[in-house]
């Protein structure tokens, strides 16, 4: 695919498989500032994760989610990237749009494949228009221009890029694709020396609440530990893997990692990890999943196979800001939904997406659905906020 931009003529390939990109080329687009041995601001984009869903067949053949990478080349250099799969479904994606699916299939439609441009199973804003530095308008001009190409070309029915960064979204928007506006709730470290700092910041109520919860969950007769890099061994990954099947279960039919997704990050992604475990009696009995960025820790699963009082908030939003604090991330980021955590001193955060639908009527229709839906986000975050925990003057400063 060839893709003019307004000063440089730049060619889009799709890859079926990262190993054709090659880690140095897709890593120097996706976290240039890793380079020297740092830690990358997206854990999720990196080479190693990506290709760990791809190694251990959490995506490809059977999984809904088929990999056509992205990549933008000027003079012979690949300027840009961009995480791209063709979907079966919309399952494990976390901005939904199965109402669309099924409005724009009973008008004889077919909605699926589409096109996403995402990281798989992983709510968590960053780039998704991977661009080297200095390249950014070009790059991302390029990407968009290469996927809707790609859609219009094989008659596919739309293309999604979720969780993108609010930069992208006003350039995607710029360049004529519809922006969508998602919320989630999302903890900041405002420079706390500790997690009694942080609670000082709360109302008399909510502080007293959180302390109550914090010791009914750590009176559960067990130990809780948090365990990164070469702390992390094959039996935490054993009894995970069983908490994660029950939750994948309960909340999907069926997990969508694959055990050998585990294995290969204990082999390759244990210093991007931060692991809760709970045990009792010498067992595991409790669990949850962050990953560590340069300046954001992302809780991702959780599981169990006991079941103890305030447990859940102790190991994924509690610990995860004793982690946070500890290493002087700005913030935490806890996965979809759930406004359970606003009293836990999660706030809301606006989310975005960009979508590009082939049928002008139903794009149409869909930009009208958007547009309402803007300004309900933007009356629940106004409102969420203002019940939040934290004491009126602190709001209103965060405001």
């Amino acid at each position: 695919m060839t893709c003019e931009t307004p000063s440089r003529t730049l060619s889009v390939t799709a890859h079926n498989s990262l190993a054709s990109i090659g880690q140095d080329t897709w890593d120097a687009c996706a976290c240039p500032e890793a380079a020297e041995g740092g830690r990358p601001n997206d854990p999720f984009t990196t080479y190693r994760f990506l290709k760990a869903l791809e190694d251990s067949g959490s995506v490809g053949p059977g999984t809904g989610w088929d990999p056509h990478y992205l990549t933008a080349e000027m003079d012979g250099e690949v300027i840009a990237c961009a995480p791209l799969y063709a979907k079966g479904h919309s399952q494990g994606e976390y901005i939904f749009d199965h109402s669309w699916a099924h409005a724009f299939e009973r008008a004889g439609g077919r909605y699926y494949p589409k096109l996403q441009i995402a990281v798989p199973f992983t709510p968590a804003t960053g780039r998704r228009f991977l661009t080297k530095p200095g390249y950014e308008a070009e790059g991302i001009s390029a990407l968009i221009q290469g996927a809707v190409q790609l859609a219009a070309n094989n008659k596919i029915s739309s293309v999604h890029a979720t969780f993108c960064t609010e930069e992208e979204a006003e350039a995607g928007e710029e360049i004529g694709l519809m922006r969508r506006v998602t919320q989630q709730f999302h903890w900041l470290n405002r420079g706390y020396s500790d997690f009694d700092a942080f609670l000082a910041e709360l109302s008399s109520r909510k502080r007293k609440t959180i302390r109550k919860e914090r010791r009914t969950a750590n009176d559960f007769g067990g130990t809780i530990e948090t365990l990164t890099g070469d702390d992390l061994k094959t039996r935490h990954w054993d009894a995970f893997w069983e908490f994660y099947q029950d939750t994948g279960a309960r909340k999907w039919g069926a997990p969508y990692l694959t055990r050998k997704f585990f294995h290969i990050a204990q082999e390759v992604l244990r210093d991007d990890i931060a692991l809760v475990m709970a045990s009792r009696d010498g067992a595991y009995i409790a669990g949850a999943l962050n990953f560590i960025g340069r300046d954001a820790l992302y809780g991702r699963y959780w599981g169990c196979t006991e079941h103890h009082s305030c447990l859940h908030f102790e190991a994924c939003y509690y610990r995860a800001i004793d982690f946070a604090i500890a290493r002087g991330l700005g913030r935490v980021e806890a996965g979809a939904q759930g406004e359970h955590k606003l009293a836990r001193g999660y706030l809301p955060a606006e989310c975005h997406s960009l979508h590009w639908i082939g049928d002008e009527g139903f794009a149409e229709a869909v930009a009208r659905y958007l547009e309402a839906e803007r300004q309900a986000v933007d009356e629940d975050i106004e409102i969420l906020t203002a019940f939040g925990p934290f004491r009126k003057a602190k709001v209103e400063e965060q405001e």
